[in-house]
């Protein structure tokens, strides 16, 4: 199913957030196909984003095979799209991510109500179990953070979409790499203006 303009957004969004968040030493994907079976590379995963932790990105990931790379990775997120995901297409999703030995699994659905966006599957004792999420927030267990629904902007600044962000362990967000410099510019600015004895900066 091609992809459409508004899933482009937030997933790269969250991409970037998280390669930002976590640095080199760990590895951040998006989109790759994950395999977790040598002598079947039929059975293959391509989360919008996953996330393994203490192993460095690899200078070219065009994909990972567990075998090769370490063990299946910790976290992945699947962005629903309209029509995507529904029944036991879904089913047989969750099924793989189980057997792929995942950690944590988020599905966001930005079409959903208000309340049942988010849902979050733990892996406990071997199996994946679903949480009770009340609002759109919850804990993002395997990084120490929170996970929250939040309007992000559109990379041509023609409006926002509703996406997935970071809070961190003091409820601020996590900003990506673009956002921080933004906001050190805001600083800079501000800092100029009151320099000047409140005129605005030229």
């Amino acid at each position: 199913m091609p992809e459409g303009y508004e899933h482009l957004v937030v997933r790269t969004f969250l991409f970037r957030l998280l390669s930002f968040a976590l640095g080199p030493e760990h590895t951040v994907g998006s989109e790759q196909f994950v395999y977790w079976i040598a002598s079947d590379p039929s059975r293959s995963l391509a989360p919008d984003v996953f996330v393994r932790l203490n192993t460095p990105h690899p200078r070219q990931l065009g994909k990972w095979q567990t075998w090769e790379h370490g063990g299946a990775p910790d976290l992945a997120v699947e962005i629903v799209s309209p029509n995507e995901y529904a029944g036991r297409a879904w089913e047989k999703k969750l099924a793989d991510y189980h057997e792929l030995g995942i950690k944590e699994l988020v599905r966001f659905d930005p079409e959903a109500r208000e309340g049942e966006r988010l849902r979050v599957w733990d892996r406990v004792e071997g199996d994946l179990v679903e949480r009770r999420i009340v609002e759109d927030r919850t804990p993002c267990l395997t990084l120490g953070l929170g996970w929250t629904v939040r309007w992000i902007p559109s990379p041509n600044r023609g409006g926002e979409y509703l996406g997935l962000r970071l809070l961190d362990e003091d409820g601020r967000l996590l900003r990506t790499e673009e956002e921080g410099t933004e906001a050190r510019i805001r600083e800079l600015e501000e800092q100029l203006r009151r320099a000047q004895g409140g005129a605005e900066p030229k």
